[in-house]
């Protein structure tokens, strides 16, 4: 999928964030559709985190935010994961002494940390959670560490936790920040096949990442911001050799 997708999941209109008299973010319009891996990448301070908080309700905003026909530009953060909008932190924030399949159960748990701890006093899970915690253990590969507590697991190994947590709210829309940052090689490389599952899952993503490599070849489509504004949109191939964006961002290639 290279062009704007006609029916999307989420879509942007002239998203703006202002603090104090900075533009942070200036009339940005995107769309991500079923199943699409969107990038959204730029220089450092273009706007990018910026515009997820906005989309995520962390951050006062302009124009429009709608998923599935749904304006949420008024809803609170919780609001817009209840309607089905879920997002990851650039840092790795986990419980201390939980294991990975109890952070999945947590994020699943609609009556909250407190229903979920009763359950578990009465030693009893409902199976269909189960069923869904055990097709995300198998979508990004964390079967074999289901039972090991986060905090003991390797950093690469803990982003892909905060993805399967985000990811047991029942999102039709995930917005992930920087997942990549602090990944060696290798762990990109597992993480860029793990987004691919999720996008081919069915699940719309929008990706901020600095790892050109990653982004160029794990996303559908690419948005490229600058100074807050859309500079460039299209497919990997396309945005690469965008003199703007090259300019901006990618740089040119030695002749």
């Amino acid at each position: 999928m290279t062009n704007p997708p006609a029916n999307p999941v989420l879509r942007t209109s002239g998203l703006g964030v202002t603090y104090g008299g900075v533009h942070a973010v200036s009339d940005v319009s995107l769309t991500v559709g079923h199943g699409e891996l969107v990038g959204l990448i730029g220089p450092n301070g273009a706007g990018k985190t910026t515009t997820i908080d906005a989309i995520s309700g962390f951050v006062a905003h302009r124009g429009s935010v709608v998923l599935h026909d749904v304006d949420l530009s008024g809803a609170s953060p919780h609001e817009r994961v209840r309607a089905g909008l879920a997002r990851t932190w650039q840092a790795v924030e986990c419980f201390d002494d939980l294991t990975v399949r109890e952070h999945l159960d947590v994020a699943r748990s609609r009556g909250g940390l407190a229903a979920l701890l009763g359950d578990a006093v009465r030693f009893r899970r409902a199976r269909g959670a189960d069923d869904e915690v055990d097709r995300l253990l198998e979508l990004l590969d964390l079967g074999s560490v289901a039972s090991s507590v986060v905090t003991d697991l390797p950093h690469g190994t803990q982003k892909l936790v905060g993805v399967a947590r985000a990811l047991a709210t029942g999102p039709s829309a995930i917005l992930l920040d920087e997942p990549a940052a602090g990944l060696d090689a290798a762990e990109g490389r597992r993480l860029s096949a793990r987004l691919r599952d999720l996008a081919e899952s069915g699940t719309a993503v929008l990706l901020v990442d600095h790892d050109v490599d990653l982004v160029m070849h794990t996303c559908d489509r690419l948005v490229v911001l600058d100074f807050g504004s859309v500079i460039a949109e299209g497919a990997p191939e396309q945005v690469r050799s965008d003199p703007r964006v090259q300019a901006a961002y990618l740089g040119t290639a030695p002749s």
